[in-house]
């Protein structure tokens, strides 16, 4: 069964926009918590709009308490590899950052990263970190992240995530399946995230049983606005056990 990863970066931002102290991030991934969420994700950027260093503190004490895992994500840039080996958060996930972006939007180059990456992965590795890339879904160069020495993939799903319902669909699906099964076969775990959404993700679900993980965040949180946190956590749950479940009409 997939296990759910809530990021929280939306609600950090959330709390930002105000200068104060709500909506907490750690208070929203108690809720998560509560509601079955597996994992809790922050993409710790050094610009600081969302999540800062202290979210990323109390978030890990929280999640070692409750006794689920902590998702840890980023560019590998000096002080968030520190404070990765400081934290040992359970999974650390490698994200390349290009300046100016508003979200991730693309994946490692491999082979051409290969040397920026895999000191950095031994380093975290011998912490007893799993360390994930984040990939694009092109069969042919995600096993190539066994080379860095990673544990897992984590394959960037925004294209499938865009082309649902659309005739593109199907062809999308595929490349993260077979990247799937191309990373499974060399030995890599496979994570997923990206625009994922209660409408596409039952359908990817029950066609990558190869998915350990999804990473889910913006979606997860839009439509918490009209369910409520812990309702849209248990949707979201169901979704990743591939249940096909109702949907929030946005239009």
């Amino acid at each position: 069964m997939i296990q759910l990863s809530v990021n929280l970066n939306k609600v950090a931002l959330l709390r930002n926009s105000r200068g104060a102290d709500n909506p907490g991030p750690a208070f929203a991934a108690e809720a998560c918590i509560s509601a079955g969420a597996a994992g809790i994700t922050l993409h710790l950027r050094a610009d600081r709009r969302h999540a800062r260093e202290d979210d990323v503190r109390s978030i890990r004490a929280l999640c070692a308490e409750r006794g689920v895992e902590f998702n840890l994500e980023g560019d590998p840039r000096p002080e968030l590899v520190a404070l990765a080996l400081e934290l040992r958060p359970t999974q650390f996930t490698l994200v390349p950052v290009t300046p100016g972006e508003v979200t991730s939007d693309h994946g490692w180059s491999l082979p051409d990263d290969l040397e920026l990456l895999s000191p950095i992965v031994a380093a975290v590795q011998a912490e007893g970190i799993r360390v994930a890339l984040f990939m694009d879904p092109d069969p042919e160069k995600i096993a190539q992240a066994a080379q860095v020495g990673a544990d897992r993939v984590e394959i960037y799903t925004e294209p499938y995530g865009a082309a649902f319902g659309t005739p593109r669909a199907r062809a999308e699906l595929a490349r993260v399946r077979d990247s799937a099964r191309a990373a499974s076969g060399a030995g890599l775990g496979v994570n997923a995230g990206h625009d994922l959404s209660l409408a596409n993700l039952p359908l990817l679900a029950r066609e990558v049983p190869e998915i350990l993980e999804v990473s889910i965040g913006h979606a997860l949180v839009a439509d918490a606005l009209y369910l409520g946190l812990a309702e849209a956590v248990r949707r979201y749950v169901a979704a990743a056990a591939g249940i096909d479940v109702e949907t929030v009409r946005t239009k």
